[in-house]
Formats: C-alpha cells, sequence, structure tokens
C-alpha cells in the first residue's frame, strides 16, 4: 500500500506492507484523513519514517479474533487515533489517550491514517451510518476536540466565550459554544477569511487581534492557537472566576503572569483529545445532520499531492480543513 512517511518534517510517499488485525482490532480502508494544523507543527519532532495523519474515517475491510462478528466488511466507521490497553484506570474511565500504554496512531506511535490502510482498534472504532457523503466522518475528530474544550470549561447557558483561534478546532469550539446556549460567542482571528465564516459556526462576532482589543470580562475563553503569549491573553480576557482552557499546541515555553490569574480566582485547565463519549457524541452528532459540517472543508486532495500541499499549509494560511482523499 501507499503511505506518506516524515523524515525531517518532510513528507514522501513510499510502498508499505499491509496492517493485518490482531485480537480486537480492524483495518480500515481510508476514505479520508484531515491534515491537522498539529501535523504541521509536529511535523519536524516525528520519528524517521512515522506515517502521520489522525482525523480519519474509512471502511472496515479486516477484522481480527474476537471482533469478526460485529464488524461486517465495508462497515463505514470512525476511529479515536489511539489504541488503549483496555485494562487499567485510565481505559476503564473512558480515556485511553491517557492509557500509560496507549498506542497514539499519526503522532510518532502506530502509523496514522495519511495511507491506505490503517489499523485500529475495535474499542475505540464507532460505525459512522450517514446520509452525508462519508469522507465529512473525518470531521469527527476535530469536533471531538473541541467538545472536549467545551465540556472542560464547563461552559453553560449565558455564558460570554471568547475564542482565540479561528482555524478548525476554533471553529468547533465556537459551535459546540452556541450548541450549549452561549449568550456570546467571540471569534479572533487574524484571517479576514476565517472571520468572515465565522457566523457559520456559531459566532456572534469576531475580532481582528493585529488591530483591535479581544475584550475583557468572558465566562470563558478557549485558547486554539498555540503560540507564546496566549496564556497572559486569555487570564486578562476572563472575568473574575472565570474558566480558561488551553488547547492549542504550543511547542515553546510560555511564561505568564501568575498574580494577574490569583488576583482574579480563575481557573486555567489544559485539554487534549476527549474521551470515548465525547467522540461518539461528535460522531452521532455529526452523522444525524444535526452539525453542520460543510463549511469546515475547504478541499480535497490525493495522497500523491499530499507532500507539496502540505509544505504550503505551514506558516500562515486562509485555508480550513484539508481532507486527503487516499
Amino acid at each position: 500500500m501507499k503511505v506518506a512517511v516524515v523524515n525531517d518534517g518532510v513528507l514522501t510517499l513510499e510502498d508499505a506492507a499491509e496492517p493485518t488485525p490482531g485480537p480486537g482490532q480492524l483495518v480500515l480502508r481510508v476514505v479520508a484523513c484531515g491534515i491537522c494544523g498539529s501535523d504541521l507543527k509536529t511535523a519536524g519532532y516525528m520519528p524517521a519514517g512515522a506515517v502521520m495523519g489522525h482525523e480519519f474515517v474509512g471502511e472496515v475491510v479486516a477484522a481480527g479474533p474476537g471482533v469478526e462478528g460485529g464488524w461486517p466488511l465495508g462497515t463505514p466507521a470512525v476511529s479515536m487515533p489511539v489504541m488503549g490497553c483496555g485494562a487499567c484506570r485510565d481505559c476503564d474511565a473512558d480515556d485511553p489517550a491517557r492509557c500509560r500504554q496507549v498506542v497514539a496512531l499519526g503522532v510518532g506511535g502506530g502509523p496514522g491514517a495519511f495511507a491506505e490502510l490503517v489499523l485500529v482498534n475495535a474499542a475505540e472504532t464507532f460505525a459512522f451510518p450517514t446520509d452525508l457523503p462519508i469522507e465529512l466522518g473525518a470531521l469527527v475528530e476535530p469536533l471531538a476536540v473541541g467538545l472536549h474544550a467545551v465540556n472542560a470549561a464547563q461552559l453553560g447557558t449565558g455564558d460570554r466565550v471568547l475564542v482565540l483561534g479561528g482555524g478548525p478546532v476554533g471553529m468547533a469550539v465556537a459551535l459546540w459554544a452556541s450548541d450549549r446556549g452561549a449568550r456570546e460567542v467571540v471569534i479572533s482571528d487574524p484571517s479576514a477569511a476565517r472571520r468572515a465564516l465565522a457566523t457559520e459556526f456559531g459566532a456572534t462576532t469576531t475580532v481582528d487581534p493585529t488591530s483591535d482589543e479581544v475584550g475583557t470580562d468572558f465566562d470563558v475563553v478557549v485558547e486554539c492557537v498555540g503560540m507564546v503569549g496566549m496564556v497572559d491573553v486569555c487570564i486578562a480576557a476572563l472575568r473574575p472566576r472565570g474558566r480558561a482552557v488551553i488547547a492549542g499546541v504550543c511547542m515553546e515555553a510560555d511564561p505568564f503572569w501568575p498574580v494577574v490569574a490569583v488576583t482574579k480566582d480563575v481557573t486555567v485547565a489544559f485539554a487534549s483529545y476527549y474521551t470515548r463519549g465525547e467522540f461518539k457524541e461528535a460522531a452521532d452528532r455529526l452523522a444525524s445532520g444535526t452539525l453542520d459540517p460543510g463549511p469546515f472543508v475547504s478541499r480535497s486532495i490525493s495522497l500523491a499531492e499530499l507532500p507539496e500541499v502540505f509544505d504550503s499549509l505551514v506558516g500562515a494560511t486562509t485555508e480550513r480543513k484539508v481532507l486527503v482523499r487516499p
């Protein structure tokens, strides 16, 4: 099969052996895999020969011992990009991403879905029956990330919410915040193209942080940028007893002034991945059509086009979600 491997941050296409499912495992034919902002940031840190890609949807082409009966061939499916041990405290708590023996797919652990086939755990996989085009199932993963951040913020009806960053995760946060009854959802992003789309994801207002103040007295701030200085921005924008969630992937140290957070008595949490329940909720809502996925996708590309497009996305971009169709 064809895969895109990364060496020193550069992707190239290679041939690889097809995976064989073990007990409790499935092999999916990848229908689509999204390019994530964290892929772009972490490619240079990946071990040589790693296969990236963790936002994917596919169809079952093989099932291992113990799960054959529950997964007919051809079943459309979405999977968490983690393989937990299934027996530890974190797996029992519905949180396999925190399993100490976890195999994280597409981020330097197990091979990801920038490939024609991907090996997954049946326990972390969900059928995806829908009238939507199946490739939109690749949006379940970023939607689940947004849902986890909103849950971590304990966001409630009537809250004023600031979302820093209008990329796919920021838009997912805005979508869930609106869904949960937020009174106001402000998206801050320097890209005029992203700000123009924000209302389609539930934003009530947008801000250009290069020329405008982002505002103050928010109940909730969710950071989806991953740049130095963002923690201080979050704390400054909160009201007393407000709640911030850091969901952006910052690859550098980010000092901030604790005294401001202390005097405001605010809560700052950090969030990544999602629980099985959150992933399934995102999958069910997307499959049912009660969440509109259309505005997320900028375009689709082939696996052969991935190396060139991946390079073009590094740095500032007006793209939303680019889907790879192996």
